[in-house]
C-alpha cells in the first residue's frame, strides 16, 4: 500500500541505522511490526493471573487413537477484569 507519510528525518535516519537498513519501507515495515509484537506481549503479560490453563500431561503425552483423534485436550477459562464503573 503507498501512502505518504511525514516523518522526521532525523527520527528515520536514527532508526534506519540503528536497524542497520538503507530502506525506508523496510525500516518503517520493521518498526510497525515490532511495535505490534511488544503491544501483544503487554496484553498477554496483562493476563497474567486472569487465566486459569488446566493440562492434563498424562494424556498430553500419550500418542492419538488409530481413529485419528487426538486424547489431549486442554481447558483455558479467562476471567475478563471488569472496571467497577
Amino acid at each position: 500500500m503507498r501512502t505518504t507519510l511525514d516523518i522526521p528525518e532525523d527520527l528515520m535516519d536514527e532508526a534506519r541505522n540503528l536497524l542497520g537498513f538503507k530502506s525506508k519501507t523496510d525500516t518503517v515495515v520493521l518498526s510497525l511490526r515490532e511495535l505490534i509484537r511488544r503491544r501483544r506481549i503487554e496484553e498477554l503479560k496483562s493476563m497474567l493471573g486472569k487465566v486459569k490453563l488446566e493440562i492434563d500431561i498424562p494424556a498430553s503425552r500419550r500418542r492419538p487413537h488409530r481413529s485419528g483423534r487426538s486424547v489431549f485436550s486442554i481447558h483455558l477459562s479467562v476471567r475478563r477484569w471488569r472496571s467497577p464503573h
